[in-house]
């Protein structure tokens, strides 16, 4: 397998972490966001959506998302378990997964590829341009803070985002928090549980990855 990576997208650092959690190492061919090597035909041809990460299989097979590609890995090597250990749990976490991807990640690239410099008319990733729309800019930031008031109060009644255990969601949730540096916004002092829980994922050795 062949892991296409960038060190400074949060998407691709999501797979880093489970694959420290894992204690894992893949083959890795890091792209360079930076000066546009995702828009090449060469990595077009790997990736038509110009995104990272990909996940190159030995059959030829691409997976190009963090959730697929986490996925794959969980069924690959299972030990420590971080999606669910029965149908339930499973469930539970795939659905706190898409909140915190969408009222997290999501949020937060809204309104940084629609404030950002060096994003006018990079407003989606892909192979098409849009130009950027500011009242969207100011949107996602409101919904990152809505997003941090909703997972302090989820810590509130949970040791971890989707239970009492780390999973998956843990990994997505924290990429998301730290991401959110990119647009200014911190962490509201007054967030006790968020910080708590911050806290004790950042002393997590993955955290680095």
């Amino acid at each position: 397998m062949k892991f296409h990576d960038c060190p400074t997208a949060p998407s691709p650092r999501r797979v880093r972490i489970f694959l420290a959690e894992k204690g894992v190492s893949l083959e890795t061919q890091m792209v360079d966001l930076a000066n546009g090597e995702q828009l090449t035909d060469a990595f077009g041809e790997i990736n038509p959506h110009r995104t990272v990460p990909v996940l190159e299989l030995d059959d030829g097979t691409k997976l190009r998302d963090s959730a697929s590609i986490c996925m794959l890995l969980e069924e690959t090597f299972p030990d420590p378990n971080l999606m669910g250990r029965d149908a339930k749990e499973r469930a539970v976490i795939a659905m706190w997964q898409r909140d915190v991807e969408t009222d997290g990640l999501m949020a937060i690239m809204e309104c940084f590829r629609n404030s950002s410099k060096g994003f006018r008319s990079r407003a989606l990733t892909g192979p098409v341009d849009y130009e950027q729309i500011p009242e969207l800019a100011e949107r996602g930031r409101q919904r990152v803070r809505n997003f941090f008031a909703e997972l302090n109060s989820r810590l509130s009644r949970s040791e971890y985002v989707a239970g009492d255990r780390f999973t998956v969601v843990d990994i997505t949730a924290f990429v998301a928090v730290d991401f959110s540096r990119a647009i200014r916004e911190k962490v509201p002092e007054d967030a006790t549980h968020l910080k708590r829980w911050r806290d004790a994922i950042s002393a997590r050795p993955s955290a680095s990855a």
